[in-house]
């Protein structure tokens, strides 16, 4: 049976409450670490990303669309000034400048309808080039307050990294002067019960906080002082003392 004077059994009560501090330090690591918020933000901007590159991409597929048509105009408009420079020159034959004018006018019907489709895709390009900046706008956003919690949370891990190396600082020089065979005791049943030790206050455990039973505590209180004795519902080390029974 592992033992330890009494004196030295109360120090675990505060290497406790350095575990403790550890231990609430930890946790609020791991809640900044998952914040909602950025889980949110990240399925937002994910969600935003997506359709700011489909706008994009219909942006891409209507510019494309334009050139072809500015090609098509262009390539009849072009036809239209060979044959008008044909037909002005005067030469050739009656009916063939008869034809050539017919040519010319269904070229001139050609155009406008042309330039009509490419009117329509330019107007249509509009509205999607707008459509493409809203989405901008709102990726941008998203982004600057995902920045903006991002930072806020760096800031505070940064301090909890602060606060958690100044605790096991002073956790291990005050471990370093505890009895030996105590602190390997006490070691295990932090790592095996998630406490390492608490007050038996007037019956109570304060690991489990239990009202121990009249059989546990009367073996309890026989125990000598020196001996290390367990909370039998939560297992962590019981600390007694005089004045708190």
């Amino acid at each position: 049976m592992a033992k330890a004077a009494p004196a030295e059994q109360l120090k675990l009560l505060e290497l406790q409450g350095l575990d403790a501090r550890l231990k609430s330090l930890s946790n609020r690591r791991r809640a900044l670490e998952s914040d909602p918020r950025i889980t949110d933000l990240e399925a937002a901007l994910s969600v935003a990303n997506g359709e700011l590159g489909a706008a994009k991409l219909a942006v891409h597929d209507a510019e494309a669309e334009l050139k072809r048509a500015e090609a098509d105009v262009e390539q009849v408009a072009t036809r239209i000034e060979r044959d008008e420079a044909k037909l002005n020159s005067g030469t050739g034959l009656s009916k063939d400048l008869v034809a050539l004018q017919k040519d010319i006018a269904s070229l001139n019907k050609r155009r406008s309808d042309l330039e009509d489709v490419e009117l329509e895709v330019l107007e249509r390009l509009d509205v999607l080039r707008e459509r493409q900046a809203a989405q901008q706008s709102i990726v941008d956003d998203i982004q600057g307050s995902f920045g903006g919690i991002r930072a806020e949370l760096d800031e505070q891990l940064a301090e909890v990294n602060a606060e958690e190396t100044i605790v096991r600082g002073q956790r291990a020089e005050f471990a370093a002067g505890l009895d030996a065979g105590m602190l390997t005791v006490y070691e295990k049943t932090l790592a095996r019960r998630g406490v390492g030790a608490a007050r038996l206050f007037h019956g109570t455990s304060e690991g489990s906080g239990m009202q121990l039973s009249p059989g546990d505590l009367a073996e309890i209180k026989a125990a000598s002082e020196d001996e290390i004795v367990f909370c039998p519902d939560s297992g962590c080390i019981l600390v007694r003392s005089a004045e708190w029974v």
